[in-house]
């Protein structure tokens, strides 16, 4: 390439360069020469056009600056540029700096991708990017939402609402005070906390996440979901609305308001479609009954089956079932609860605790009148075994028993085939001792009882009485005659190590979700 021609093109550039800047009038019906403070300036009548670059100008009238590269346009105002279409009743546009200001009635169209409404509009091409500032409203085929103010990236189709958001889709109503939607893969970017309430009439608030409004899946923080029926909390939520899955983990929390019953643990999950919930990882049940007291319940998994049948509801608990309440401790294998007959099912070698009574049997159900404990059922091999203030254990032995409760206490145990008791008789004794009476409590002998039937009474916990039905056979053995395998029926074991205590089911404390107050809202 030669130096003339190569100079030639140099010169070019800027001439080049300088053309793409200024804006140039393509036809008007009208043109006359006016003047405003100082300044010169074309008025237009009829079918004004302007263009610059791949920018289109047009509009029923205009001044146009030439010196200064601007325009004011009214009166049916339409831009078009590449993909974006704009209408207006009013237009300022600075062709240096390529801004357009649009006033009125603006639609600012997206194609093909969505709409926005507004009365006040700016739009900075260079950005390539529409911000409004005095309420404003997004359309695509699947969502609506409003907000004081807001921008839209037009390159990648991002539209970020500020203040007073409500978003509208034929699912849910959305309203939040910060919050981002791609108009193109319609995901939504939750900034800041929003409330969501759906067709279902389910309430649910999150801090911050992203929701899929085509394939209906959310990826969310900090949350809580609310129905009529239930609450759910955590820290994650992944959402399927098409399956009706919802997984949920760190922090977690299910609560039944019609049982007064909260689930908590580090993951879990609902199956909307099944009627499920599976807790699991640190896993434990609170249920408030209706004195105020609390029954508590761990296990490895614990699984909420919901049905509209009442008698196929039920709570199950499977593997390392430790349950606590002030009046009664206890563990087994696995446990279920059904919420028609308000009756626990202890499998797998359960061991139940009150007061200084130790109950066992093959299987055990526990039945709860007013959410409190009104009888034990044991069933094969039953076992109730209590210490005496010696340290001697009092035990009572059958096929079947049924331990009855009154005022969170023992009152009596009834026992069905094959009884035998092994009862410590104690006596007060007064004894000298540095010249004062001390009364110390003697073991006076030991009963032995085998009887088909009986009945044991309590009192404050402790046996007070045992009647004996059906050919009873009983032996007293004096405290020098008791031997020691005499002591003990067949079967019997102590398992008080084994007995949990209330930080042994409770795993640990849940802080309350977070919602946004008035004050918070008004600040942003």
């Amino acid at each position: 390439m030669s130096r003339i021609a190569l100079f030639s093109i140099l010169l070019l550039v800027p001439v080049f360069a300088f053309s793409q800047k200024k804006v140039k009038l393509n036809h008007a019906d009208s043109l006359k020469g006016s003047m405003r403070d100082g300044k010169r300036f074309d008025k237009l009548l009829g079918h004004v056009a302007f263009v610059q670059n791949t920018t289109n100008i047009f509009c029923d009238s205009a001044y146009f600056f030439r010196s200064e590269n601007r325009l004011e346009a009214f009166g049916h105002v339409h831009i078009i540029d590449d993909s974006v279409d704009i209408t207006s009743l009013r237009l300022e546009y600075d062709g240096t700096k390529k801004i357009a200001y649009l006033r009125k009635n603006v639609v600012f169209e997206k194609l093909k991708i969505a709409r926005l409404y507004t009365d006040f509009l700016d739009y900075y091409r260079i950005k390539n990017e529409a911000r409004y500032f005095n309420g404003g409203k997004l359309i695509d085929t699947t969502n609506t939402l409003t907000s004081k103010k807001g921008y839209y990236d037009v390159k990648t189709n991002l539209a970020s609402f500020k203040k007073e958001v409500v978003g509208v889709n034929p699912d849910y109503t959305l309203t939040s005070d910060t919050l981002q939607y791609n108009s193109k893969t319609r995901l939504v970017y939750f900034r800041d906390f929003t409330t969501l309430k759906d067709k279902d009439g389910k309430t649910a608030y999150y801090q911050n996440g992203v929701y899929d409004t085509r394939k209906k899946f959310s990826s969310l923080n900090n949350g809580e979901m609310e129905s009529p029926s239930y609450r759910i909390k955590g820290d994650n939520y992944f959402i399927d609305d098409v399956k009706k899955m919802y997984k949920v983990n760190g922090h977690v929390a299910m609560t039944s308001k019609a049982e007064n019953l909260t689930i908590f643990g580090d993951d879990g999950f609902y199956d909307k479609g099944k009627g499920i919930s599976k807790v699991f990882g640190n896993a434990y049940m609170a249920k408030v009954a209706d004195d105020g007291d609390t029954l508590f319940l761990s296990a490895d998994t614990l699984v909420s089956i919901e049905n509209k049948d009442p008698k196929k509801k039920r709570l199950l608990a499977y593997h390392s079932v430790k349950i606590f309440k002030n009046d009664m401790q206890g563990i087994a294998d696995s446990l279920v609860y059904q919420s028609a007959d308000s009756t626990l099912y202890f499998f797998h070698d359960p061991v139940l605790w009150s007061d200084e009574n130790q109950m066992t049997a093959d299987s055990i159900h526990m039945l709860l009148k007013n959410k409190n404990i009104s009888r034990i059922y044991m069933v094969s091999n039953s076992f109730v075994v209590s210490i005496d203030s010696l340290k001697d254990y009092n035990q009572i032995k059958g096929r079947k028993m049924t331990t009855y409760f009154e005022n969170k206490k023992i009152h009596h145990v009834v026992v069905m085939g094959n009884g035998e008791t092994i009862y410590h008789v104690l006596e007060e004794k007064d004894i000298k001792k540095d010249s004062l009476l001390i009364k110390i409590t003697i073991l006076a002998g030991m009963n032995k009882t085998i009887c088909s039937n009986m009945r044991i009474d309590f009192k404050a916990g402790k046996v007070n009485s045992i009647n004996f039905y059906v050919k009873p056979d009983a032996s007293f053995f004096p405290p020098k005659e008791i031997k020691e395998k005499d002591r003990k029926l067949k079967g019997f074991t102590w398992r008080g190590t084994e007995r949990p205590k209330k930080k042994d089911v409770v795993k640990r404390g849940l802080p309350e979700a977070k919602k946004p107050d008035a004050t918070t809202v008004q600040n942003k």
